[in-house]
């Protein structure tokens, strides 16, 4: 799409329209998440600048490279540039996720968690953290270091899975015994990890506080691969879910009357968001506030159509994750806050602040 066609849907658009501002917006929010990719492959303790981060990756694709060009390789190749797409794509699919709940729900203050995803992920690697040593190296081997991050996601979409039956009867699903039921097993397994935690030693706990942070730090290109094809999985469910989550704003008796199959797009959303989030958290553990914060701020900015409201989630998400993620390295360097922390710190005043500015948001 070139400028001139931006600008003549801009001028167009009548008083009423955020076609234009939507246009707008995903555009330069791709220009965006080129911009902060290059910066996080250019930051940390070993400083590079984004020519010479340009250089590596142009002479990487050409097959070229040379002895002294081999430490920035090394570096920006094999661990930010991992670290990077990996953050990419978990924003992404976070702020998508968080779009989808909040269409289903028809609430802005809709979260993934909602239906019990993170909650099931959570207990799931508490119980291989913990279990680990005694039970699963016998078993697994070498095979142990993919442990973690396989038990997450089958959690989280075990327990998507279980709130779909109790929640289905007579082959529909109520959206609001899902919500009850979902806050109900998230109880349940926070009283499960509870347990673990008391029964765990001090590595494994130091191990499953860290995890329940957040961090990006353990990218590699096994996690990038996971990430990215569920993130394809919710990404192309997207443009099929977005009409119908605009009829279902008004009501799911409106949305039957003009064709739209309520039950099978609840299906598609459910599960896309059970293997978005699960395999999320399985990468790189439960990161807060981008799947609530990034659907409302563009809500406000470009209005509610989920054809343009999906596409731009993904992005801003993206970036805010990468940004925070270079946060996190930088503020206490050497060291390395967990990002989860420094989302948590930007995104709850940031939430806090949206909340006073528009009271009336319960009604959205």
């Amino acid at each position: 799409m070139t400028l001139a066609t931006v600008l003549n849907r801009v001028r167009d658009a009548g008083p009423g329209d955020r076609t234009g501002h939507a246009v707008v917006t995903i555009a330069v929010l791709a220009c965006a998440v080129v911009v902060v990719a290059f910066l996080s492959l250019a930051t940390g303790p070993a400083g590079f600048t984004p020519g010479r981060v340009a250089e590596t990756l142009v002479l990487t694709l050409a097959s070229e490279t040379s002895i002294a060009a081999a430490r920035a390789d090394l570096i920006i190749l094999e661990i930010r540039l991992p670290r990077t797409l990996l953050g990419l794509a978990v924003g992404a699919a976070l702020a998508v996720s968080g779009a989808i709940m909040q269409g289903l729900f028809r609430n802005p203050l809709a979260d993934p968690g909602l239906v019990g995803v993170t909650a099931g992920a959570a207990f799931a690697a508490v119980a291989t953290i913990v279990l680990g040593g005694s039970v699963l190296v016998p078993l697994l081997g070498a095979s142990i270091v993919y442990a973690l991050p396989v038990s997450a996601f089958v959690g989280g979409l075990a327990t998507t899975l279980a709130l779909y039956v109790i929640a289905t009867r007579n082959g529909r699903t109520s959206v609001a015994t899902m919500l009850l039921a979902g806050i109900a097993i998230a109880a349940l397994f926070g009283a499960g990890t509870g347990m673990l935690v008391f029964l765990s030693d001090d590595t494994q706990l130091r191990d499953f506080t860290f995890w329940t942070l957040g961090s990006l730090a353990g990218a590699s290109w096994e996690k990038v691969a996971i990430a990215v094809v569920f993130l394809s999985l919710v990404l192309a469910a997207a443009p099929a879910l977005a009409r119908s989550l605009d009829a279902l704003l008004l009501g799911e008796g409106e949305a039957r009357h003009l064709g739209i199959a309520v039950q099978a797009m609840k299906r598609l959303a459910i599960f896309a968001v059970a293997a978005a989030v699960g395999a999320s958290v399985a990468v790189a553990g439960p990161i807060g506030f981008i799947g609530i914060i990034v659907p409302h701020l563009l809500r406000l900015l470009i209005g509610p159509g989920h054809a343009g409201l999906l596409p731009a989630c993904a992005l801003l998400g993206a970036v805010l994750l990468v940004a925070a993620d270079m946060v996190a390295r930088t503020v206490a360097a050497p060291a390395e806050l967990p990002i989860g922390i420094v989302t948590a710190i930007l995104g709850a005043p940031f939430f806090l602040w949206l909340l006073l500015r528009q009271r009336s948001i319960v009604d959205l």
